[in-house]
């Protein structure tokens, strides 16, 4: 496409996102970009839009000659990926915001670009209004990217601002999150941490060329945290913050998870309140940068659309330098962090399979520890996410081998045992 040819767009799905872009397009005359048709799920629903616009037929828009570009930003993951590979075969550029249709069907669509050579953009999938995607293609190599740390889920993050600031419960702050719109219907896919792990999965691709399946990575969400945790929090001045990361460790792979994690006052993440949704990527030479904005709602998501379309008229693709450039950097287990868990009882906790344990408090109803794990032992066994179990990672959280066994040498010998 040129930069100067008209945009004939084919939309699926009419939610918050659907009718933000319709309503920007509206504004955007100079954008060149107009809804032919937007094919719907519920035909019965009122829409702020002419009846005409609406099908319920999905053909109509994949067989239109018409219709050079297919914005897709539907719910479902399934009928997603029938639509954007039916599209690419058709000869469309497509545009995406469905995160997990993309988690779990990133080497088909990987294949699908490769083979037909059209755009598939999906900014819009991870961090709403922040360009993350075009920022880690485009600026940073493989080589110097040393660290990448977020907030790539607005509801949780707005329920636990709510909890730390306004000393709701899990269940208030929800049920609000849930009338502001910033939660899904089913909040599950918030809470528990699915819709990070599934952003968290190919934005690792665009930092390292990594491709992994969502339950390959290790996460939770925020559906164990309770209020003895954003009060212990408190008096030792951290927030609390559902954080996706992934770290190169000194044997070059790399380690990466979504987990909760104590965050100093003085940490960039500490800003992120609300829905917004906050990026903090370290590299070699250039330090910490921040990334900062609405990482749900309407017009956040819609503008990120809005910015694929028109990067469309320039011929941009993502090149996926990391994968197909360099030599992709692999995921490792291998590695311990730190960690503090709060339980009822202490038969949950296997205290024999800790490195060392830091701290423990067990006065109270709610007991807790703060004690070094192998990561492994998170991948590998669940209890730490069942019988009410809440684990939280330390601020600094990932120790590696060489590491480990400098602190264990320097225990010995305060121990006087070497």
């Amino acid at each position: 496409m040129d930069a100067h040819k008209q945009l004939t767009i084919g939309l699926f799905g009419f939610g918050v996102v659907g009718e933000g872009l319709f309503k920007i397009l509206q504004q955007t005359p100079s954008l060149k970009a107009s809804i032919k048709k937007v094919c719907i799920k519920h035909p019965g629903k009122k829409r702020d839009a002419p009846d005409e616009l609406f099908t319920t037929d999905k053909n109509i828009l994949l067989n239109d000659p018409d219709i050079n570009v297919i914005v897709e930003v539907i719910n479902e993951s399934e009928p997603a990926f029938e639509i954007v590979s039916t599209a690419l075969k058709n000869g469309k550029e497509v545009v995406s915001a469905s995160k997990k249709m993309i988690a779990e069907h990133l080497p088909e669509l990987l294949g699908l670009q490769k083979q037909t050579g059209l755009s598939f953009l999906y900014e819009a999938a991870a961090c709403a209004s922040i360009p993350v995607i075009r920022n880690l293609e485009e600026y940073y190599d493989n080589d110097l990217l040393h660290s990448i740390k977020a907030i790539v889920n607005g509801s949780t993050n707005f329920i636990l601002t709510k909890m730390f600031e306004e000393k709701l419960d899990f269940q208030q702050a929800l049920l609000l999150a849930q009338q502001l719109g910033f939660a899904e219907s089913d909040p599950s896919l918030d809470v528990e941490g699915f819709d990070a792990v599934n952003k968290w999965t190919f934005l690792l691709t665009h930092a390292y060329g990594i491709i992994e399946q969502p339950d390959n990575i290790v996460f939770t969400g925020i559906q164990n945290i309770q209020g003895s945790d954003a009060a212990v929090a408190a008096e030792k001045h951290f927030d609390i913050k559902l954080v996706a990361q992934a770290k190169k460790l000194q044997n070059g792979k790399v380690a990466a998870f979504v987990l909760p994690q104590f965050i100093r006052h003085d940490d960039h993440l500490a800003f992120v309140k609300n829905e917004y949704n906050g990026v903090v990527i370290e590299s070699g030479f250039a330090d910490k940068q921040f990334f900062y904005g609405k990482g749900a709602g309407s017009f956040p998501t819609a503008s990120a659309v809005l910015s694929d379309l028109s990067a469309l008229r320039y011929q941009y693709k993502y090149e996926y330098k990391k994968l197909y450039h360099h030599t992709p950097h692999e995921l490792t287990n291998d590695f311990y962090v730190k960690v503090y868990i709060s339980f009822d009882d202490w038969s949950y906790v296997p205290k024999d399979r800790f490195e060392w344990i830091e701290e423990w408090h067990a006065e109270n109803d709610r007991k807790y520890l703060v004690g070094v794990l192998a990561f492994e032992e998170l991948r590998k066994n669940s209890w730490w996410r069942e019988n009410n179990t809440s684990l939280i990672l330390a601020p600094e959280t990932i120790i590696e081998d060489v590491e480990i066994r400098k602190l264990k040498k320097k225990s010995l010998e305060l121990a006087g045992i070497v």
